[in-house]
């Protein structure tokens, strides 16, 4: 398993900025290529909250799908 999201400077990557340390998790988790009831279960959330948390992402990021967010964490150094 990879080590933890750090979160970067917040002017290296302003939306960035915007993620809660939880959406951050789930971010890492996302980017593994965990699905949402995987992920659910390894932080102790139900899949609605995953849900929620994903959608944020999604939207803090501006990008349309999972998969966009993870090629936006990659490429801004956070996987």
């Amino acid at each position: 398993m990879k080590s933890p999201l750090v979160q970067p400077a917040i002017s290296s990557v302003p939306r960035l900025s915007r993620l809660s340390p939880r959406e951050f998790e789930v971010l890492q988790l996302l980017v593994e290529g965990y699905s949402n009831p995987e992920i659910a279960k390894r932080l102790h959330l139900s899949i609605n909250t995953i849900k929620t948390h994903v959608t944020a992402i999604l939207n803090k990021f501006g990008v349309n799908d999972r998969i966009q967010a993870a090629v936006f964490a990659i490429r801004n150094g956070l996987a």
